[in-house]
């Protein structure tokens, strides 16, 4: 029965988990997902998946706790139909910004979110771009971690932009940076800010040459925008030409979307990591799916065979 693969998603992004089904010619599992009066999730399984290779698929964006008991309750739920694997697919790993403690007597949340989906009963993750790639040692158990550079990539490509260059939007950022340059073939720059507050950052110092040329900013979430549009912004006054963003996870809450609509950004590129509300939407905003991946990721894990070669373009 370990042959057979079972496919099952959170309410997080439906959407994705069944685009990935179809890609893998592969029935979404049935469960009921529902809440009783006082907001208790309430989760039934309603087929049999005893002895079966389980893929559970939920993205831990907003509503972030809702979601992460869903799955935890989900993992804990096809454990005790005797799932003979539970790989939990975390398209957005949330909480991820909480890596270390960086002032006193705060937690570490992204560990904590690590011994959870453990304990529950998960026996593999896979994941994309982590905003911490320590992250990956806080579980005891194996984590794949997917790239979406070529994603990104292809569609750069397609566009035969020239004269271009990387910006990293903060120092932090320079290893993803210089991976897209990379594989971009184009220059590298930094943006060298101050955080003020988790919605506000002042930009101090550009490290690189953007004068007249084609930027594509790379990041992996963009939250409140506060910072990619300052550094936008940045860019502008120093000479720059079209300025595209590129950002993994689009978690855009508060007033992201119309910071980023009056900003100087030609184009925001994300992927589908999180679901982006149709109220939220507008012409700037590329969605670009990351499904393909995930289902090569998926299929190679149930094959038991290496997921190196998605993201070999990379060396």
């Amino acid at each position: 029965m370990k042959d057979t693969i079972s496919i099952f998603g959170g309410s997080s992004n439906t959407v994705l988990v069944e685009e990935i089904c179809r890609i893998l010619k592969v029935k979404k599992g049935n469960v009921s997902i529902g809440k009783f009066s006082d907001g208790e999730i309430e989760i039934k399984i309603n087929e049999n998946i005893r002895g079966n290779d389980v893929f559970v698929i939920q993205s831990t964006c907003f509503p972030a706790n809702d979601n992460l008991m869903e799955l935890l309750i989900l993992i804990d739920a096809l454990k005790r139909a005797s799932a003979y694997r539970i790989t939990a697919v975390l398209p957005y790993f949330g909480y991820a910004r909480q890596d270390r403690k960086d002032q006193p007597r705060v937690p570490i949340t992204a560990k904590l979110i690590a011994n959870l989906l453990t304990r529950a009963g998960t026996s593999r993750v896979l994941t994309i771009d982590l905003h911490a790639g320590q992250i990956q040692g806080f579980f005891d158990i194996p984590l794949d971690h997917l790239y979406a550079i070529n994603v990104f990539a292809d569609y750069f490509n397609s566009k035969n932009i020239t004269n271009l260059v990387v910006v990293s939007p903060d120092v932090g950022g320079i290893k993803m940076a210089r991976a897209y340059s990379k594989i971009l073939k184009g220059s590298l720059a930094i943006v060298d800010n101050r955080r003020i507050n988790d919605e506000e950052a002042e930009v101090m110092n550009i490290m690189g040459e953007v004068k007249n040329k084609n930027v594509v900013i790379v990041d992996d979430i963009v939250a409140t925008a506060g910072s990619l549009v300052e550094a936008a912004k940045a860019l502008k006054k120093t000479g720059a030409k079209d300025i595209y963003a590129t950002i993994t996870h689009p978690v855009l809450c508060g007033p992201a979307v119309e910071r980023i609509s009056a900003s100087s950004i030609k184009e925001l590129i994300v992927t589908n990591t999180i679901p982006i509300d149709k109220d939220k939407s507008m012409d700037k905003i590329k969605v670009l799916s990351i499904a393909p991946l995930l289902a090569s990721a998926i299929e190679r894990i149930h094959n038991e065979e290496s997921i190196s070669i998605l993201f070999e373009q990379q060396s």
